[in-house]
């Protein structure tokens, strides 16, 4: 989709999503669609109806800062919509940009691992295209059927794919949804990103429920919350979660997962520390009896001839 599209698109939903009423406006004559009309949105920036219905038809560049945040406050954008509709216009004109743009980290540094496995909790690193780059033990546990994949574990591939994700969360709609609105605000930052846009194309394709969900126009940026997960080991379990950028690792972002108070994810947190160091104890096993066979396990002499 164009960015010209996409501007249009996504102000047309954010405008029915908003009421006369909730405006505080009057409310005059049967309406032949949902929330706000155009002129009401004009009238509320401050700005003219033709001026409104040029934004509104996807044509954006140039729109001042001023004229944005007028935008914003009559369609009552949240702090990542707002973040949205500000990327889509920085980014209309830009298409040459591209030659320039570096793909996706695909790891991190040394050092940063090291930060992770000294962590106790749960914690992984995600790129904007929600491939899993980097974890600890305790965050390869906790995901443990993402890790279970080949290739890169990838969350949203994860989400909409696999038919283990339906159990593994709770609120499965929730997930899909929220994950469908974190991709459609990184397009946004990165309009260029090659790589997210074939995913997008990829589910669009292969999921009727990405379809449903991306189809929404909504957007979201997930800094801290609670989500609630069916693990195959420990059963159900409650986990705060954490974002933290990583300056001069742009697009990478590490979630940390911590027990939430008044609940037994504490106790559910030990038996998966405990569960992911036995498996790794057994993994570790099973490369050293597979790379270096012992004596007596070493294949028979081949008999002589006499």
């Amino acid at each position: 989709m164009s960015t010209k599209d996409e501007v249009r698109e996504f102000l047309v939903s954010r405008r029915a999503n908003v009421t006369p009423q909730q405006a505080g406006i009057p409310s005059f004559g049967e309406r032949r669609v949902p929330g706000l009309r155009r002129e009401e949105v004009a009238l509320l920036a401050g700005v003219s109806l033709d001026y409104y219905t040029r934004l509104e038809r996807g044509n954006i560049r140039g729109a001042s800062e001023s004229v944005l945040e007028a935008i914003a406050r009559a369609l009552q954008l949240n702090d990542a919509e707002h973040e949205y509709l500000f990327d889509l216009a920085r980014t209309a004109p830009a298409a040459a940009a591209a030659r320039n743009r570096k793909p996706a980290a695909q790891s991190v540094r040394t050092s940063v691992q090291r930060v992770l496995d000294n962590m106790t909790l749960p914690a992984i690193v995600h790129n904007a295209n929600q491939d899993l780059v980097a974890a600890n033990l305790m965050g390869r546990a906790l995901y443990a059927p993402m890790f279970d994949t080949e290739g890169t574990p990838n969350l949203a591939r994860f989400i909409f794919l696999d038919a283990r994700a339906q159990d593994y969360y709770v609120d499965w709609a929730l997930a899909r949804r929220t994950t469908a609105a974190i991709m459609r605000l990184e397009a946004g930052r990165d309009p260029l990103n090659k790589e997210l846009t074939a995913l997008i194309g990829e589910l669009s394709t292969r999921s009727p429920q990405f379809r449903a969900d991306w189809a929404g126009h909504d957007v979201h940026e997930h800094r801290t919350g609670v989500k609630s997960f069916r693990h195959p080991v420990v059963g159900p379990i409650a986990v705060a979660f954490d974002v933290f950028g990583m300056p001069g690792e742009a697009g990478l972002q590490i979630v940390t997962y911590s027990p939430p108070p008044n609940t037994d994810s504490a106790d559910k947190f030990a038996l998966l520390a405990s569960w992911a160091a036995t498996r790794e104890s057994e993994s570790s096993r099973d490369v050293v009896g597979t790379s270096r066979p012992n004596q007596s396990e070493a294949a028979p002499p081949a008999a002589v001839n006499d």
